[in-house]
């Protein structure tokens, strides 16, 4: 988004929030406070999240940090709440753009423009999706945080094992959420203990997506970001399995899995096609585009004969005491 913002000839800054790692380049503009960001007075304000703070100057636009797909038990979507702080949605495709097309007639006080995602432009970049050759196969596996659907604690001896058994090289990495010192000090055992295995601890994992050539994974939604680069995914135990995926539910079933997804069985990539297809079909690397595009449109004309949004005196109260931001204070 940065990249096509200054592509224009625009400036974009950031606003961290105080429990994340900042990852800003020195180039980049940090807003540190609250009342930075109301300084600076921003056309838009654009969140990855389900909530974004009232009181930001602009237009409010939800990015989204993921694809609506079912990573938990959960019996409503989490991708499709409406909370009451968004003045646009940028959607993705068939998975999302219809649901939000109905909300916004229902709601009447936000938009919904189909953008597709700005990560995917990173993913379908010429440079991720150049081949890679590797010396031996290459298996990712970074499950999910989820405690009910987290594969870490019981494939832990599974993967020691083919790791020492099979010709492969292992990447192992966490969310940061995943945080139990047990497993944390498992899996860095196995990485110390055989030099074919890789802990990795740093933020940027594209380039693991890229260098692999299966993924093990639960539920998390990385599945569907590697699966962009047209690559299969063995599950354990995944929420929502279906034919885009090997899913097995036993530990000493994931081997002969690996095995199988490392032959690229055409009817498993066929259908990996398909599912990625219907959450994403832009793949022209224009999404952040689209994005601006959408808001210069709702700027425009998109805001016209929208309703007010609702009060939501409760959640803005929450939210000025999440920031400390109490205007009337001196």
């Amino acid at each position: 988004m940065e990249d096509e913002i200054r592509r224009r000839g625009d400036e974009a800054a950031w606003f961290v929030e105080p429990d994340c790692p900042v990852a800003l380049r020195d180039d980049e503009i940090r807003l540190r406070t609250v009342r930075d960001v109301i300084d600076y007075d921003p056309i838009a304000v654009f969140a990855p999240g389900n909530y974004i703070p009232d009181f930001f100057p602009g237009v409010k636009v939800a990015l989204f940090h993921g694809y609506a797909i079912q990573k938990r038990y959960e019996t409503i979507d989490d991708h499709f709440t409406i909370r009451g702080w968004f003045d646009l949605y940028c959607t993705q495709g068939p998975s999302s753009t219809p649901v939000f097309k109905e909300l916004e007639r229902k709601y009447g006080f936000f938009r919904a423009y189909e953008t597709g995602w700005p990560k995917a432009d990173v993913y379908f970049s010429p440079q991720m999706q150049a081949p890679v050759e590797n010396k031996c196969p290459v298996i990712l596996y970074p499950p999910t945080f989820t405690r009910n659907v987290c594969s870490a604690p019981y494939l832990m001896r599974e993967i020691e094992r083919l790791a020492k058994d099979k010709p492969w090289e292992w990447i192992i990495t966490f969310h940061p959420k995943l945080t139990d010192p047990e497993i944390i000090a498992g899996y860095k055992k196995i990485a110390e203990e055989n030099a074919n295995v890789t802990f990795f601890e740093g933020a940027d994992k594209l380039q693991l997506l890229h260098k692999a050539d299966v993924m093990l994974c639960d539920s998390s939604s990385i599945i569907l970001e590697f699966m962009f680069l047209d690559k299969p995914v063995v599950t354990f135990r995944n929420s929502h399995p279906g034919p885009h995926l090997i899913d097995v539910r036993r530990p000493e079933e994931v081997g002969p899995a690996l095995e199988r997804a490392l032959t690229r069985p055409d009817e498993l990539m066929r259908e990996v096609r398909t599912y990625t297809m219907f959450h994403e079909p832009h793949r022209d690397c224009r999404c952040s585009a689209r994005v601006l595009d959408a808001v210069d449109d709702f700027l425009e004309r998109g805001h016209v004969g929208l309703k007010r949004k609702p009060l939501n005196l409760i959640r803005k109260w929450k939210m000025r005491r999440k920031f400390h931001y109490w205007p009337f204070r001196k």
